[in-house]
Protein backbone atom coordinates (compact mmCIF):
# COMPACT_ATOMS: atom_id res chain seq x y z
CA UNK A 1 0.00 0.00 0.00
CA UNK A 2 2.04 2.96 -1.17
CA UNK A 3 1.45 6.59 -0.99
CA UNK A 4 0.42 6.93 -4.22
CA UNK A 5 -2.54 4.36 -3.42
CA UNK A 6 -3.78 5.56 -0.47
CA UNK A 7 -4.01 9.24 -2.09
CA UNK A 8 -6.51 7.69 -5.22
CA UNK A 9 -8.14 6.08 -2.11
CA UNK A 10 -8.60 9.32 -0.37
CA UNK A 11 -9.76 11.02 -3.84
CA UNK A 12 -12.28 8.61 -4.49
CA UNK A 13 -13.84 8.38 -0.90
CA UNK A 14 -13.87 12.41 -1.29
CA UNK A 15 -15.83 11.45 -4.10
CA UNK A 16 -18.14 9.32 -2.87
CA UNK A 17 -19.15 11.07 0.22
CA UNK A 18 -19.69 14.04 -1.51
CA UNK A 19 -21.94 12.53 -4.01
CA UNK A 20 -24.00 9.88 -2.64
CA UNK A 21 -27.12 11.88 -1.55
CA UNK A 22 -27.22 14.06 -4.43
CA UNK A 23 -28.44 13.32 -7.29
CA UNK A 24 -25.58 13.08 -9.94
CA UNK A 25 -24.38 9.17 -9.29
CA UNK A 26 -21.53 8.43 -6.64
CA UNK A 27 -20.69 5.02 -8.72
CA UNK A 28 -20.85 7.14 -11.90
CA UNK A 29 -18.60 9.92 -10.76
CA UNK A 30 -15.88 6.87 -8.52
CA UNK A 31 -15.77 4.93 -11.81
CA UNK A 32 -15.03 7.85 -14.10
CA UNK A 33 -12.67 9.17 -11.29
CA UNK A 34 -10.78 5.59 -11.07
CA UNK A 35 -10.80 5.47 -14.80
CA UNK A 36 -9.02 8.88 -15.11
CA UNK A 37 -6.16 8.22 -12.18
CA UNK A 38 -5.74 4.67 -13.14
CA UNK A 39 -7.05 3.05 -9.70
CA UNK A 40 -8.54 -0.89 -9.91
CA UNK A 41 -10.27 -2.66 -7.10
CA UNK A 42 -11.19 -6.18 -7.66
CA UNK A 43 -15.07 -6.10 -9.11
CA UNK A 44 -15.35 -2.66 -8.28
CA UNK A 45 -15.24 -3.52 -4.57
CA UNK A 46 -13.54 -0.54 -2.73
CA UNK A 47 -16.38 1.85 -4.72
CA UNK A 48 -19.12 -0.05 -2.97
CA UNK A 49 -17.75 -0.89 0.40
CA UNK A 50 -16.87 2.32 1.49
CA UNK A 51 -20.12 3.42 0.86
CA UNK A 52 -20.78 2.04 4.48
CA UNK A 53 -19.14 5.41 5.75
CA UNK A 54 -22.10 7.36 3.90
CA UNK A 55 -24.46 4.77 5.35
CA UNK A 56 -22.98 5.31 8.92
CA UNK A 57 -22.99 9.48 8.55
CA UNK A 58 -26.90 9.48 7.16
CA UNK A 59 -27.36 7.34 10.35
CA UNK A 60 -25.77 9.72 12.42
CA UNK A 61 -27.49 12.73 11.56
CA UNK A 62 -30.78 11.00 11.43
CA UNK A 63 -30.22 9.15 14.54
CA UNK A 64 -32.96 11.08 16.95
CA UNK A 65 -35.68 9.81 14.12
CA UNK A 66 -34.61 6.38 13.58
CA UNK A 67 -34.90 6.30 17.37
CA UNK A 68 -37.76 8.38 17.66
CA UNK A 69 -39.14 5.80 14.82
CA UNK A 70 -38.61 2.97 16.93
CA UNK A 71 -40.14 4.13 20.08
CA UNK A 72 -43.37 4.76 18.20
CA UNK A 73 -43.91 2.19 16.00
CA UNK A 74 -45.49 -0.30 18.74
CA UNK A 75 -48.26 2.07 18.92
CA UNK A 76 -48.23 4.46 16.35
CA UNK A 77 -49.76 3.47 13.61
CA UNK A 78 -48.10 6.04 11.13
CA UNK A 79 -45.17 5.31 12.43
CA UNK A 80 -45.49 1.92 11.42
CA UNK A 81 -47.05 2.83 7.87
CA UNK A 82 -43.52 4.80 7.41
CA UNK A 83 -41.36 1.98 8.44
CA UNK A 84 -42.96 -0.56 5.77
CA UNK A 85 -43.18 2.32 3.39
CA UNK A 86 -38.88 2.37 2.85
CA UNK A 87 -38.93 -1.82 3.09
CA UNK A 88 -41.68 -2.20 0.50
CA UNK A 89 -39.39 0.57 -2.01
CA UNK A 90 -35.94 -1.23 -0.97
CA UNK A 91 -37.48 -4.39 -1.65
CA UNK A 92 -37.33 -3.82 -5.60
CA UNK A 93 -34.13 -3.57 -6.13
CA UNK A 94 -32.93 -5.80 -3.62
CA UNK A 95 -34.61 -8.47 -5.67
CA UNK A 96 -33.18 -7.12 -8.75
CA UNK A 97 -29.57 -6.28 -7.22
CA UNK A 98 -29.75 -9.63 -5.88
CA UNK A 99 -30.29 -11.20 -9.36
CA UNK A 100 -28.31 -9.39 -11.23
CA UNK A 101 -25.57 -7.46 -9.81
CA UNK A 102 -22.61 -9.74 -11.33
CA UNK A 103 -23.93 -9.20 -14.97
CA UNK A 104 -24.76 -5.31 -14.43
CA UNK A 105 -21.09 -5.33 -12.93
CA UNK A 106 -19.87 -6.89 -16.13
CA UNK A 107 -21.78 -5.01 -18.79
CA UNK A 108 -22.65 -1.69 -17.85
CA UNK A 109 -19.64 -0.67 -15.36
CA UNK A 110 -18.24 1.39 -18.48
CA UNK A 111 -17.20 4.85 -18.59
CA UNK A 112 -18.76 5.35 -22.21
CA UNK A 113 -22.24 4.61 -20.43
CA UNK A 114 -21.61 6.34 -17.80
CA UNK A 115 -21.12 9.68 -19.41
CA UNK A 116 -24.16 9.02 -21.75
CA UNK A 117 -26.49 8.46 -18.52
CA UNK A 118 -25.02 11.47 -16.76
CA UNK A 119 -26.01 13.54 -19.34
CA UNK A 120 -29.20 11.96 -19.94
CA UNK A 121 -29.92 12.33 -16.27
CA UNK A 122 -28.84 15.82 -16.05
CA UNK A 123 -31.44 16.87 -18.82
CA UNK A 124 -34.28 14.91 -17.16
CA UNK A 125 -33.11 16.22 -13.49
CA UNK A 126 -33.51 20.08 -15.61
CA UNK A 127 -36.94 19.10 -17.41
CA UNK A 128 -38.64 17.73 -13.88
CA UNK A 129 -36.99 20.91 -11.70
CA UNK A 130 -38.59 23.20 -14.00
CA UNK A 131 -42.31 21.64 -14.13
CA UNK A 132 -44.74 22.98 -12.15
CA UNK A 133 -46.14 19.50 -10.39
CA UNK A 134 -48.93 19.49 -8.13
CA UNK A 135 -47.20 18.89 -4.81
CA UNK A 136 -49.81 16.64 -2.71
CA UNK A 137 -46.85 14.93 -0.10
CA UNK A 138 -45.02 18.07 1.87
CA UNK A 139 -44.21 15.17 4.22
CA UNK A 140 -42.19 12.08 4.00
CA UNK A 141 -44.70 9.97 6.22
CA UNK A 142 -47.42 10.81 4.24
CA UNK A 143 -46.45 8.88 1.28
CA UNK A 144 -48.88 5.67 0.72
CA UNK A 145 -47.87 1.94 0.67
CA UNK A 146 -48.26 2.12 -3.47
CA UNK A 147 -46.23 5.39 -3.96
CA UNK A 148 -43.25 4.00 -1.94
CA UNK A 149 -43.25 1.03 -4.35
CA UNK A 150 -42.93 2.96 -7.66
CA UNK A 151 -40.25 4.54 -6.21
CA UNK A 152 -38.54 1.38 -5.41
CA UNK A 153 -39.00 0.65 -8.88
CA UNK A 154 -37.50 4.26 -10.18
CA UNK A 155 -34.84 3.12 -8.12
CA UNK A 156 -33.84 -0.06 -10.26
CA UNK A 157 -32.81 2.57 -12.50
CA UNK A 158 -30.22 3.54 -10.79
CA UNK A 159 -28.67 0.04 -11.34
CA UNK A 160 -27.17 1.46 -14.22
CA UNK A 161 -24.01 3.60 -13.37
CA UNK A 162 -24.50 7.04 -13.80
CA UNK A 163 -28.32 6.87 -13.25
CA UNK A 164 -28.00 7.99 -9.76
CA UNK A 165 -29.61 6.21 -6.82
CA UNK A 166 -30.89 9.28 -5.10
CA UNK A 167 -31.38 11.05 -8.42
CA UNK A 168 -33.91 8.39 -9.61
CA UNK A 169 -35.98 8.00 -6.19
CA UNK A 170 -35.90 12.09 -6.03
CA UNK A 171 -37.46 12.49 -9.57
CA UNK A 172 -39.97 9.56 -9.05
CA UNK A 173 -41.06 10.86 -5.83
CA UNK A 174 -41.73 14.28 -7.74
CA UNK A 175 -43.29 12.94 -10.41
CA UNK A 176 -45.89 11.41 -8.11
CA UNK A 177 -46.33 14.52 -6.26
CA UNK A 178 -43.82 15.21 -3.88
CA UNK A 179 -42.12 18.23 -2.35
CA UNK A 180 -38.29 18.57 -3.03
CA UNK A 181 -37.27 18.97 0.27
CA UNK A 182 -39.41 15.30 1.12
CA UNK A 183 -38.37 13.72 -1.89
CA UNK A 184 -34.63 14.35 -0.70
CA UNK A 185 -35.41 13.19 2.62
CA UNK A 186 -37.40 10.14 1.42
CA UNK A 187 -34.30 9.24 -0.87
CA UNK A 188 -32.02 9.60 2.68
CA UNK A 189 -34.22 6.93 4.50
CA UNK A 190 -33.85 4.81 1.04
CA UNK A 191 -30.72 4.95 1.26
CA UNK A 192 -29.63 3.32 4.26
CA UNK A 193 -31.19 -0.46 3.79
CA UNK A 194 -30.24 0.24 0.04
CA UNK A 195 -26.77 0.61 0.66
CA UNK A 196 -26.46 -1.77 3.53
CA UNK A 197 -27.48 -4.50 1.22
CA UNK A 198 -24.91 -3.45 -1.47
CA UNK A 199 -22.28 -3.56 1.16
CA UNK A 200 -23.35 -6.38 2.80
CA UNK A 201 -24.25 -8.71 -0.67
CA UNK A 202 -20.16 -7.09 -2.32
CA UNK A 203 -18.47 -7.93 1.21
CA UNK A 204 -19.86 -11.09 0.90
CA UNK A 205 -19.30 -12.19 -2.72
CA UNK A 206 -15.66 -10.60 -2.68
CA UNK A 207 -14.16 -10.98 0.81
CA UNK A 208 -11.86 -13.50 -0.22
CA UNK A 209 -10.34 -12.08 -3.09
CA UNK A 210 -9.38 -8.44 -0.84
CA UNK A 211 -5.80 -8.46 0.19
CA UNK A 212 -4.15 -6.87 3.47
CA UNK A 213 -3.81 -3.40 1.20
CA UNK A 214 -7.03 -3.73 -0.33
CA UNK A 215 -8.39 -3.84 2.98
CA UNK A 216 -5.98 -1.31 4.29
CA UNK A 217 -7.26 1.17 1.54
CA UNK A 218 -10.80 0.29 2.21
CA UNK A 219 -10.58 1.46 5.79
CA UNK A 220 -8.84 4.36 4.91
CA UNK A 221 -12.02 5.41 2.37
CA UNK A 222 -14.63 4.53 4.79
CA UNK A 223 -13.57 7.25 7.20
CA UNK A 224 -13.17 9.72 4.47
CA UNK A 225 -16.12 8.80 2.81
CA UNK A 226 -17.75 9.33 6.22
CA UNK A 227 -16.58 12.72 7.15
CA UNK A 228 -17.15 13.97 3.39
CA UNK A 229 -20.80 12.37 3.60
CA UNK A 230 -21.45 14.09 7.08
CA UNK A 231 -21.12 17.45 5.68
CA UNK A 232 -23.31 17.05 2.37
CA UNK A 233 -26.32 15.21 4.70
CA UNK A 234 -26.69 17.93 7.10
CA UNK A 235 -26.32 20.92 4.43
CA UNK A 236 -28.29 19.30 1.62
CA UNK A 237 -32.19 19.31 2.47
CA UNK A 238 -31.74 23.27 2.83
CA UNK A 239 -30.36 23.86 -0.21
CA UNK A 240 -32.87 22.35 -2.77
CA UNK A 241 -35.63 23.50 -0.75
CA UNK A 242 -34.44 27.27 -1.46
CA UNK A 243 -32.29 26.45 -5.01
CA UNK A 244 -33.98 23.05 -6.39
CA UNK A 245 -31.88 20.59 -7.98
CA UNK A 246 -30.82 22.70 -11.01
CA UNK A 247 -27.01 23.03 -10.30
CA UNK A 248 -26.83 19.13 -9.77
CA UNK A 249 -28.31 19.08 -12.68
CA UNK A 250 -25.95 21.03 -14.66
CA UNK A 251 -23.12 19.45 -13.37
CA UNK A 252 -24.44 15.87 -14.39
CA UNK A 253 -24.32 17.35 -18.39
CA UNK A 254 -20.77 18.74 -17.56
CA UNK A 255 -18.81 15.83 -15.63
CA UNK A 256 -21.07 13.85 -18.53
CA UNK A 257 -19.51 16.15 -21.54
CA UNK A 258 -15.75 16.14 -20.11
CA UNK A 259 -15.58 12.66 -19.38
CA UNK A 260 -17.01 12.31 -23.25
CA UNK A 261 -13.77 14.42 -23.86
CA UNK A 262 -11.28 12.45 -22.01
CA UNK A 263 -12.18 9.25 -23.51
CA UNK A 264 -11.78 10.33 -26.68
CA UNK A 265 -8.54 12.42 -25.92
CA UNK A 266 -6.86 9.79 -23.49
CA UNK A 267 -8.95 7.02 -23.89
Amino acid sequence: MDIASIGKAVLLALVEGATEFIPVSSTGHQLLVGHFIGFESPNNTFEVLIQLGAILAIVGVYFRQLLDLARRAPSDPKARRFILAVLIAFLPAAIVGGLFSKYIKFYLFNPWIICATLIAGGLVLLVVDDTEIEQRYDDVHDYSLPMALKIGLFQCLAMIPGVSRSGATIVGAMLMGSGKRAATEFSFYLAMPTMAGAFAKDLLDNYKNLSKDDVGLIAIGFVVAFLSALFVVRSLLGYVSRHGFALFAWWRIIVGALGFAGLIIFG
